[in-house]
C-alpha cells in the first residue's frame, strides 16, 4: 500500500511541474512569435501560434532535461 501512494506522488508532482514548464514555454514562444518572427511557419500556422508550439515542444524537453537530472541526483545519493 505504501509504494502505491509514493507512486501517486510522483505522478502528482510530475504533473505539477510539467504543466508551469508547458504553460510558461508557450507563453515565451508566442511573445516572441508576436514580436519577432511574424512570418516563422511550423505545423502548417505562422507567427505567435507556430512559436508557442515551439516553445511548449521547449517546455516538455526541459522537464524531460530536469526529471533526468532529478533522477541521477537521486539515485547518486542513494548509492552513497
Amino acid at each position: 500500500m505504501k509504494k502505491r501512494w509514493k507512486i501517486l506522488w510522483t505522478v502528482m508532482g510530475a504533473l505539477a511541474v510539467i504543466l508551469p514548464c508547458l504553460i510558461l514555454g508557450w507563453l515565451v514562444g508566442a511573445w516572441f512569435g508576436g514580436n519577432y518572427a511574424v512570418n516563422m511557419r511550423f505545423n502548417g500556422v505562422r507567427g505567435y501560434e507556430a512559436t508557442g508550439q515551439i516553445g511548449m515542444l521547449c517546455g516538455i524537453f526541459v522537464f524531460l532535461l530536469l526529471g533526468a537530472l532529478y533522477y541521477l541526483k537521486k539515485n547518486r545519493d542513494r548509492q552513497e
